[in-house]
């Protein structure tokens, strides 16, 4: 390459460089005027309240009828928290879409299991696009469900079984996740 064209190359590089730097300001950009969305929504993931996920609104249950959420994801994370009564572990989820979405499910459930064994296959560039969570129902448990976790239009195949290191499985899904957002 000739000075020339490695000056209009540096050139179509800022260029591009700035597009991004509007772009990410945009998607980060609050809704103005009246809406009813503000702070976050929390959707429980289990397949309690006649539906496979739900938020709860005055604790009174509503079933999100939506099959999937796309978004980029923002943090996972292990939370301590009591439910009714019990001290208990609970995976969280934070995707970014048109608001943050926090999804919660228990640490030890095939929905946490199948969000941390995708994302744990996955690279940190793979993570800078947005994702898809499709909570899916087990077909011989009814209470059972599991997640599909999609990037793009691919499906991420992400197998486990009774044998799977759960501890180093999250690890590695943890440290991908936290690599996106350094």
């Amino acid at each position: 390459m000739n000075p020339q064209e490695n000056a209009e190359l540096l050139a179509a590089l800022m260029r591009q460089e700035e597009l991004l730097k509007q772009l990410i300001a945009e998607i980060n950009k609050p809704k103005l005027g009246l809406h009813s969305e503000a702070g976050n929504c929390k959707i429980y993931c289990n397949r309690h309240n006649a539906s496979l996920w739900y938020t709860l609104n005055n604790s009174e249950a509503s079933a999100i009828t939506q099959t999937a959420l796309t978004g980029y994801l923002k943090e996972l994370k292990f939370e301590k928290c009591e439910r009714r009564g019990k001290e208990v572990y609970k995976l969280l989820i934070t995707i970014q879409a048109d608001r943050t979405y926090i999804l919660e499910s228990g640490h030890e459930t095939h929905f946490a299991k199948s969000v941390l064994a995708a994302i744990a296959t996955l690279t940190p560039q793979q993570l800078y696009s947005p994702i898809t969570l499709q909570p899916t129902p087990g077909t011989t448990d009814e209470n059972v469900l599991f997640c599909r976790v999609w990037v793009g239009s691919e499906l991420v195949m992400a197998s486990y079984n009774e044998q799977s290191n759960w501890r180093e499985i999250s690890k590695q899904a943890l440290e991908i996740c936290k690599s996106i957002t350094k």
